[in-house]
């Protein structure tokens, strides 16, 4: 499994920044973040050190009004553009020059968010499909965008509809977008995680890739279902999906916020000031990166100094996440079936374990533990593997 890079607002130099020190990498590209000029310098620039980019259309809410969004050629006039083969092609064909101008290797293309599935939310993937294909676009160079609202995703009523029209796409691979249920950055619904993994799982077992976009590290649990890549990126808004993102009235990654350090080992987010009495307490060893994972942005934090008093900002918390989460997902993925579920299994049960014994010290990570998302994520491998298991042990090599 691979992690992709998810553009949002600010992250132009730590995408340049983490390609460049990982020798490689992809990112997928924002258009509400970024101008058609931008998109094209930045994708030169990442060429240049080894990466690669993808172009989001993020046509999610086509009748919204994002100054940024509608600026750019390819947004729709009207809002249901795929009932319209006239305003479907020229979505596409602009999309196209847009994709050109990036030098992107493969297309994702448009969908809007879907609050259900059904013939409608359906066909709108399935026209932007047929209009590439149209233009000679081999289905290995395109990912069919799935955004699907938290309630399309649990909704198991449509699951068998819904893995009929992944298999039927003439595709290469699945962009799937999953919306958080009420709103949560780590989800503790266990159902939601579980048709999640099942989605990813049916579209692999059917030869299709499959890059699930806007994760946390939570979505590591998906390396059990055959996941190709996660994507993931600096604020919240990025690492949860939310077609609010996409409102003009919603600029909050402008706002103050704290600063956050991810601790891998324990799938959590602490504030620095909880740092601070893990050091006076002597337990800030128990809250470093593993060697094997960090990637030296949090240095200064374990230095010997009082945490709060180094030079630990946004930037460093936000490369530090990314290169740790880069260095997790690179190997969740196992030779086996079992033995990726394992490995998870196990690292829910490490990181429960320190959570306890730190919080027992009163050293918390408030709303960002992982404590109920742990359950959610074990509650849903076993059901994964009462459901998909044995499928997926038999065909893991060709997944």
């Amino acid at each position: 499994m691979e992690l992709m890079l998810q553009f949002g607002w600010g992250m132009m130099e730590h995408c340049r920044l983490l390609v460049r020190h990982w020798g490689g990498g992809t990112v997928i590209l924002s258009p509400r973040d970024l101008s058609a000029q931008q998109m094209g310098t930045l994708a030169a620039d990442l060429s240049s050190v080894g990466g690669s980019v993808l172009l989001d259309p993020q046509l999610y809410v086509p009748d919204g009004a994002h100054p940024r969004l509608i600026a750019h050629a390819f947004w729709p006039r009207r809002p249901d553009y795929w009932r319209d083969p006239n305003e479907l092609s020229r979505v596409i064909d602009e999309l196209l020059e847009a994709n050109a101008a990036c030098g992107t290797a493969q297309i994702i293309c448009p969908s809007p968010f879907a609050s259900i599935i059904n013939d409608d939310s359906l066909q709108s993937v399935s026209g932007a499909i047929e209009e590439l294909g149209r233009r000679g676009i081999g289905p290995d160079r395109i990912l069919a965008t799935l955004a699907l609202s938290s309630d399309a995703i649990r909704n198991e009523d449509r699951a068998e509809m819904l893995s009929d029209a992944i298999e039927g796409w003439d595709v290469g691979g699945i962009y799937l977008i999953a919306e958080h249920p009420s709103g949560e950055y780590l989800v503790t619904d266990p159902m939601w995680v579980a048709r999640t993994l099942d989605i990813v799982a049916g579209a692999r077992l059917v030869g299709k890739t499959v890059v699930i976009g806007y994760c946390s590290h939570q979505m590591l649990v998906a390396a059990s279902a055959g996941a190709t890549a996660i994507a993931s990126g600096s604020w919240l808004n990025v690492r949860k999906f939310s077609p609010t993102r996409f409102d003009p009235a919603d600029e909050d990654e402008i706002s103050r916020r704290a600063t956050w350090y991810y601790a891998p080992h324990l799938l959590s987010e602490f504030k620095i000031p909880f740092l601070d009495i893990a050091w006076r307490l002597g337990q800030l060893p128990a809250l470093q990166a593993p060697a094997t994972i960090d990637g030296s942005f949090a240095a200064a934090l374990f230095s010997g100094a009082q945490p709060t008093t180094v030079d630990f900002g946004e930037s460093s918390a936000f490369r530090h996440y990314l290169h740790c989460l880069g260095q997790q997902v690179s190997t969740a993925r196992q030779p086996t079936y079992q033995e990726t579920t394992l490995e998870h299994e196990r690292l829910l049960a490490a990181a429960e374990t320190g959570l306890t014994a730190l919080r027992r010290a009163r050293i918390v990570s408030q709303d960002r533990g992982f404590l109920d998302a742990a359950a959610a994520n074990s509650a849903a491998l076993a059901l994964l593997g009462a459901t998909r298991g044995p499928i997926l042990s038999r065909e893991w090599t060709s997944i």
